[in-house]
């Protein structure tokens, strides 16, 4: 039996098209994949985190696959607007970039009252309010102890949600001072003074000249000490 030529060329395009839609990756798999990855991501995040998956084009043109590996791009924050990287894992070894949009309802800081510039934040001058923080600066501050005890580096008014590049750390030990000396051990402590070298706020290397002349490099802390460990 001869096949007429047009229903032959129908059939080798059916034939083709059927082939091509077999070689599609299938999206659902990929966003299984990006969702089971971002409930542990977001599992130490704080207040209440929905997110919302890009899907693939259901007509791309990458080779199937069954296993993936996902990731976020170095430098990339914990929320927001983001591109995941997924790359599969067998002989296909395609990449592509899905986008993710990580929402964060949760309590953030903003300043109860005006604080004039160099004032050092107490907790009264500081309130909570809640909202998205994948709508806010990826600086917002949302604890209590990233803010009190730090001078303002600007005038900040009332109701000013608060970023960290607003505070800066108080020195507490200034080059040319006083300062007590711990020197801690296994069951021991020593105490000693010495003049300070250098500036620093808590938690920098201080240097110190003690008494006999010695320099030593200890850890800034609050009130003039700096602790040795040894």
């Amino acid at each position: 039996m001869t096949i007429p030529l047009r229903t032959l060329l129908c059939l080798l395009a059916l034939g083709l098209g059927a082939s091509l839609a077999q070689a599609q990756q299938d999206p659902a798999p990929v966003k299984k994949a990006i969702d089971s990855w971002l409930k542990i991501q977001t599992k130490g995040l704080p207040g209440q985190v929905s997110y919302e998956i890009g899907g693939l084009d259901p007509g791309n043109q990458l080779a199937p696959c069954n296993s993936f590996d996902v990731s976020r791009p170095q430098g990339a924050q914990g929320w927001g607007r983001i591109n995941v990287l997924v790359r599969c894992l067998n002989e296909a070894g395609w990449r592509v970039y899905v986008p993710v949009h990580i929402r964060v309802k949760a309590d953030y800081l903003i300043s109860a009252r005006p604080i004039a510039q160099g004032q050092v934040v107490v907790e009264d001058d500081l309130a909570t309010q809640l909202g998205d923080l994948s709508e806010l600066p990826s600086n917002i501050l949302t604890e209590f102890a990233g803010a009190v005890g730090k001078a303002a580096a600007t005038s900040i008014p009332a109701g000013r949600p608060l970023r960290s590049d607003m505070l800066k750390a108080m020195m507490v030990v200034r080059q040319g001072q006083t300062v007590r000396v711990i020197s801690r051990g296994p069951g021991f402590a020593v105490t000693n003074e010495g003049r300070a070298l250098n500036n620093a706020v808590e938690g920098q290397v201080a240097q110190v000249r003690l008494g006999n002349g010695q320099v030593i490099s200890g850890i800034a802390k609050a009130g003039g000490t700096v602790e040795v460990g040894y």
